[in-house]
């Protein structure tokens, strides 16, 4: 039976679409911890060339070799590599582009979970929490770390129940199709986001210093310490054997007139230093960092734009489209997460209850403390969180479409079958992470080989081809097909010699840190990172370190979804007229 050929309702929506797939947790929750961590204005500085140089330009390649394949009737990623390189092997590698959002939704889901749970119970009135340890202990609880198989308790303290909740409303969304579906949720969802995002910024905004005992703490030295350039330090002069060099970060001016008295009268045990952001310029993992943000901002090597904008028409224009989507993510991640989170924290807690905060920290067991302190803080801790729920699934609904277009086009089915069969492979997949919750080894290990190494070859697949295979001059001429304004000639070079480059440098150097050790400070190699240790144990600091099962099992279910979606390929016979150049419905 062949599928329905589907259509965005409206400009707007997929505009909305692609824009929903972008702004998701990293908004909110990772864009502020890493430029907090990397040096605030330093780490935007880096952050803005990264946009420039990558995020803009895939994005651009995305949309116009998807539009392009999508004239051509291919819908998803492997179709669409089929149809542009016209090889045998292309589809393969498009493959990626599926696995990728697929193996992503099955951990992305579990973590959505968790913020309609923190949002129903703080509306409900449900959490009282008064230190740092109880939401520690809270967080373990809905998240399962406790052990392997702690997450499947059928309690509302748990994730399963909501998570049962937020996989089915994700399958009857993407059921519903395009326009009745995707755009019709993100239509509704992003503007909702925003109010909500708004109106817990005006609240962050006029916190000032909420203990008057501790004036230090208030919401301008947060935003310091998020964007100052600069970074102020107190350090030890001659730091005794295993004793740190740094004491603490001082922000505001208050602060450092303190610190320089303290210094003054250490007698020469402590100075203060000052981090010019271009000294924490030279600091390759915050590059690095910066590159790997601007994937998870804008989804680029997701393989969902590519998939989004194939069901374009061939005049619909992409290069303002892209543009826009992308300067809506932007809004959401500078404008409303990197003025929200940190702040906030900072205000109640301190300086020292952001610093080394990941993630999950930071928004798990820093930000539920703070709006537990804060006045109406059961209103303004369930608007957060349900607005980071929203954010998570119009991310995760984009994430199934990429593997329901596959289905569709590889075995030539409808959309009940193809919802059918995502359904059962992401249940089992989501039931795996949702298991192995001790350390949350699975959803750790899935989102390092899959949600940073296979992203990053799979952009930097994309932008080669759209570079030297189309090449930049058919390249813009496509993308400038039916286009509003036109990419400025200077992006040309950009997308065909520095992007490439950039991208290939940053992937050489995550992989010599992030695998073998390499200290890029000292040029030296140390002992293998865990995430290979996991998989076949090695030495570190002299002792034997075993492999870790669940880490093992991970890996496992990628490369088994990849053979099952490598099988489907080799039958396809629409994949078959895509490598010889032939229309899909020809």
């Amino acid at each position: 039976m062949s599928q329905q050929k589907e259509a965005w309702g409206s400009r707007l929506g997929v505009i909305m679409a692609v824009a929903g797939s972008a702004v998701g947790l990293g908004n909110f929750l990772r864009f502020p911890g890493l430029a907090a961590q990397y040096g605030g204005g330093a780490f935007m500085l880096a952050y803005a060339i990264s946009f420039l140089i990558i995020g803009l330009p895939i994005g651009w390649a995305e949309w116009a070799m998807g539009r392009y394949a999508g004239s051509k009737g291919y819908n998803s990623c492997p179709g669409a590599f089929a149809a542009i390189l016209n090889s045998r092997w292309a589809k393969y590698v498009g493959i990626i582009g599926v696995i990728v959002p697929v193996v992503i939704y099955m951990y992305y889901v579990f973590i959505e979970s968790w913020c309609i749970g923190y949002a129903v119970k703080f509306w409900t009135g449900q959490i009282h929490l008064s230190n740092t340890e109880q939401t520690v202990e809270m967080f373990k609880m809905i998240s399962g770390q406790a052990g392997d198989g702690a997450a499947l308790s059928l309690s509302w303290n748990s994730a399963l129940p909501w998570l049962v909740i937020v996989f089915v409303f994700n399958f009857w969304l993407i059921y519903r199709g395009l326009s009745g579906g995707i755009e019709k949720m993100c239509n509704y969802g992003m503007p909702l986001l925003i109010v909500l995002a708004l109106v817990v910024l005006g609240r962050v905004m006029t916190l000032g210093a909420p203990d008057p005992a501790k004036p230090h703490d208030n919401v301008v030295n947060g935003l310091g310490y998020m964007w100052n350039p600069s970074k102020v330090q107190v350090e030890r002069a001659q730091p005794a054997e295993g004793e740190k060099t740094l004491v603490r970060e001082v922000v505001g001016a208050a602060s450092i007139a303190e610190a320089e008295k303290e210094v003054a009268a250490s007698g020469g045990a402590l100075k203060l230093v000052t981090i010019t952001p271009w000294q924490q310029l030279k600091n390759p993992l915050l590059w690095m960092a910066a590159a790997a943000q601007i994937f998870f901002s804008l989804s680029v090597g997701f393989g969902v734009i590519i998939v989004y904008a194939s069901y374009l028409k061939k005049q619909d224009d992409v290069v303002l489209s892209g543009l826009t989507a992308s300067s809506a993510n932007e809004f959401c991640e500078v404008a409303l997460g990197g003025l929200i989170t940190v702040p906030a924290a900072v205000a109640f807690l301190g300086l020292a209850s952001v610093a080394g905060q990941g993630t999950f920290g930071l928004g798990f067991t820093v930000l539920p403390l703070v709006f537990a302190k804060m006045p109406f803080g059961a209103f303004f801790g369930g608007a957060f969180f349900f607005m980071l729920f929203l954010a998570a699934i119009t991310s995760s609904i984009s994430m199934l479409q990429p593997g329901i277009a596959f289905l569709e086009e590889a075995m030539n089915v409808g959309r009940k079958v193809s919802v059918t069969i995502l359904g059962l492979l992401t249940t089992f997949g989501t039931g795996f992470v949702v298991y192995f919750t001790h350390d949350l080894k699975a959803l750790d290990t899935l989102d390092f080989w899959v949600g940073t190494f296979l992203i990053f070859i799979l952009a930097t697949i994309q932008i080669i081809v759209f570079g030297w295979h189309w090449g930049i001059e058919r390249g813009l001429r496509e993308a400038h097909q039916g286009a509003s304004i036109r990419i400025p000639s200077f992006f040309g070079p950009i997308m065909k010699w520095i992007c490439p480059v950039f991208l290939l440098a940053i992937f050489a150097m995550t992989v010599l840190t992030s695998l073998f050790g390499f200290d890029l400070n000292s040029m030296t190699f140390g002992a293998p990172s865990a995430y290979v240790m996991d998989l076949i144990g090695g030495t570190k600091d002299g002792k034997a370190v075993g492999t870790n099962q669940a880490a093992q099992l991970s890996v496992v279910l990628v490369v088994v979804v990849a053979i099952f979606f490598s099988l489907l390929s080799a039958r396809s016979k629409a994949y078959q007229r895509a490598e010889q150049g032939l229309n899909k419905h020809d």
